[in-house]
């Protein structure tokens, strides 16, 4: 597949002319059309299960044929991230690989599918007749896959014809990319069967295998350069070995996921094993963080932000050891707790941080957090907590739907203002008045 070098979609405007919002500019580059795809199915997803999670707790029924946590895990796990992905790839992947740039026209159909398909997931939700709701769900994934394996397979091909002398990255990305589309298909057969468990394990393959993947080999990359950039006293370091740690260690968390649920409870030599390598993974990215500079990129907002969502990643981890751990000791666990660490302390606050960046960058704005995404940064933090604080206390017996309400609230409230902001940008030109 031939790469289209870049046309930008409009000119830069005159002195003195208003610089409104204008859907032209959405082809300018792939990260504008990509994220604000993104940016509208994370802002939508927050506004649904916030909906959803408020009925519950005013004790509205609603009896929707699909269950609204499959569709809120599914959604959450492959709705937003594959094309907040895509933006990413799509500017810096060509960078990486020496290879000319990427026409945001040509992305096109992929964004578009996926956005029709989740939007039809969403009415499926809705709808209290199985058949009807199976079916819609399934046209609705089905759609998504194909827009997902197109860009899949674009990437893919961009990996195989590059000559850059170092790919590990990109390849790593690229064999990330192709579990994901086959997360997608299962997801899209299963829903349209009514077999909601597999549907289940779709997702937890996603997480683990495809979205975690990801993210750990763009951290490997990206974390020590920005760091060793705008904080001269540290070094790039990232051995290779320690992107194999990753990618390892996450693909083996995704088997232990899916073994899980598929067999309950583990032989309790599985469980002690899995303790194990959690608590030392988690011990070890939480060293690493230190080592990457995380105290050091406190005094950089955008940076930190960066190294707080990493962070994340190793609490994670020490979360999930804690609670197998307690799961053989007696009666008891953590809930939800680990994922919710993972999925929105992880993903969600490196996708924030990571998102901003590029947007800021290819704005022709200051690669810098002003007070307004640091405060909804920290918002963010605080949903997460809460979020961690009510998956503890269902266990435990305590209230938790007013807990797990509100962290939906706050969660909502900080992807829309997010969403709003950015989404704004992406639809104007640069600042600086350069193209892209």
């Amino acid at each position: 597949m031939k790469t289209i070098p870049v046309r930008t979609a409009a000119p830069p405007p005159a002195a003195g002319q208003p610089r409104g919002w204008r859907l032209a500019w959405l082809f300018a580059a792939p990260h504008r059309l990509a994220f604000a795809a993104g940016a509208l199915m994370l802002a939508t997803s927050g506004a649904w299960w916030a909906a959803v999670m408020t009925g519950r707790l005013l004790g509205l029924v609603a009896t929707p044929a699909l269950p609204p946590t499959i569709v809120h895990g599914l959604w959450m796990a492959l709705g937003f991230m594959p094309l907040f992905f895509a933006g990413f790839l799509f500017t810096a992947g060509p960078k990486w690989l020496g290879l000319p740039a990427v026409d945001a026209r040509s992305l096109r159909g992929p964004v578009a599918a996926q956005l029709a398909g989740w939007l039809v997931l969403l009415i499926a939700a809705q709808v209290s007749n199985p058949v009807e709701a199976r079916v819609l769900g399934g046209l609705g994934v089905g759609a998504a896959t194909v827009g997902w394996s197109a860009i899949a397979w674009r990437f893919a091909m961009m990996v195989r014809r590059s000559r850059a002398p170092d790919r590990v990255h990109a390849a790593v990305i690229a064999g990330a990319g192709a579990i994901g589309a086959l997360a997608f298909v299962v997801a899209a057969v299963a829903l349209a069967s009514g077999d909601f468990h597999l549907v289940r394990l779709a997702t937890l393959v996603a997480l683990w295998g495809f979205i975690g993947i990801v993210y750990v080999a763009v951290a490997h990359r990206m974390i020590p350069f920005f760091s060793a950039s705008a904080l001269p006293v540290l070094d790039a370091w990232r051995p290779m070995w320690l992107l194999t740690v990753f990618v390892a260690t996450l693909a083996l968390q995704g088997g232990f996921a899916v073994a899980e649920a598929l067999v309950w409870p583990l032989p309790t030599a599985w469980q002690l094993a899995r303790a194990a390598l959690e608590a030392v993974f988690g011990v070890g990215v939480l060293a690493l963080a230190l080592r990457w500079g995380l105290v050091q990129s406190l005094k950089v907002r955008l940076l930190a932000m960066l190294h707080i969502g990493f962070f994340w990643l190793g609490i994670a981890f020490v979360l999930s050891a804690a609670s197998h751990v307690l799961g053989l000791i007696g009666d008891r666990s953590l809930g939800l707790a680990p994922l919710h660490a993972y999925t929105m302390g992880f993903l969600g606050s490196t996708l924030i941080a990571m998102a901003t960046r590029v947007s800021a960058g290819h704005g022709g704005r200051t690669l810098a957090a002003d007070g307004v995404v640091w405060a909804l940064f920290w918002a963010l933090q605080a949903a997460v907590m809460l979020r961690i604080a009510g998956a503890v206390a269902t266990p435990l017996g305590w209230p938790a739907t007013p807990i797990l309400t509100t962290a939906s609230l706050l969660w909502a409230a900080v992807v829309i203002a997010w969403a709003l902001r950015y989404g704004r940008w992406y639809g104007q030109p640069r600042i600086d008045g350069r193209p892209g």
